[in-house]
């Protein structure tokens, strides 16, 4: 694998800032009137909030391109952010003003296909690394073929997991941009290295944490499977359902506990 080497592109100064367009959303009323927390959880699964809100009770307290609610148990230290799209420049665009803002842990709760025949749908791997096959990342670091998670949340995240009564496995995933790309050839190049599982926002994530000084760790929920050179769809959601529900779990006691 290999990249342009654009040197500017993560050197040069840039013309707009994280705190400016807070600002901005502020002005027109369109960020929440609260304390950063500590914590954040990303979260792709769009409904899971209010899905266990009788479970899990949590407040909206406003929108930032997307729903952000506080976790109540934690009296305003963990957050949690979703319904705002998918892919890393979503991502790293919403990370860039949450540490702005005052955010310094973030847990991403995403799903992804498994590379791994070994895996099936339900499934949970944590991410303690990504391949670079996305776009944003070279904005911010020189070309590399990994970026990592941060070590200590994603250890706390594991504890928190290991009580889930899911497959849980430890491991590398791909990000990539274009899921319509993802080839024979290199589900097969990956499934020879060991990644686990193939998603479009971790790295982002990663590198942006790495180059801002904060913490971050990911989940990935196996969603659908192709291990097998053919997309191939789960049957029902309940067992992603059920991983989901563990994973927000864990994600709210890592960030808790650490914040």
């Amino acid at each position: 694998m290999s990249f342009p080497n654009f040197p500017e592109k993560y050197h040069g100064e840039p013309v707009m800032r994280p705190a400016d367009t807070i600002a901005m959303r502020r002005r027109f009323g369109k960020f929440p009137k609260v304390d950063a927390p500590e914590g954040l959880i990303l979260c792709l699964k769009n409904d899971l909030p209010s899905q266990l809100h009788w479970r899990v009770p949590v407040q909206k307290v406003g929108k930032v391109m997307g729903d952000f609610y506080l976790v109540k148990s934690t009296r305003g230290r963990v957050g949690v952010l979703s319904n705002f799209g998918i892919g890393a420049p979503a991502v790293a665009s919403l990370t860039e003003e949450m540490i702005a803002w005052g955010v310094k842990r973030f847990v991403l709760l995403s799903w992804g296909g498994s590379l791994q025949t070994s895996l099936n749908t339900g499934d949970i791997v944590v991410a303690d690394q990504a391949i670079r096959d996305e776009g944003v990342s070279h904005h911010y670091l020189p070309p590399e073929k990994h970026i990592y998670a941060d070590t200590q949340l994603t250890a706390s995240l594991t504890l928190h997991l290991s009580a889930s009564s899911a497959t849980l496995k430890i491991g590398s995933t791909w990000t990539t941009d274009a899921p319509y790309r993802e080839t024979h050839e290199e589900i097969l190049k990956y499934q020879a290295e060991d990644v686990q599982v193939v998603e479009m926002e971790i790295a982002s994530l990663f590198t942006l944490a790495q180059v801002r000084g904060v913490q971050a760790a990911a989940v990935v929920v196996v969603a659908d499977k192709l291990a097998n050179l053919k997309w191939e769809m789960p049957e029902d959601m309940r067992a992603i359902n059920r991983s989901f529900e563990s994973a927000y779990r864990a994600a709210i006691g890592a960030l808790d506990e650490d914040a």
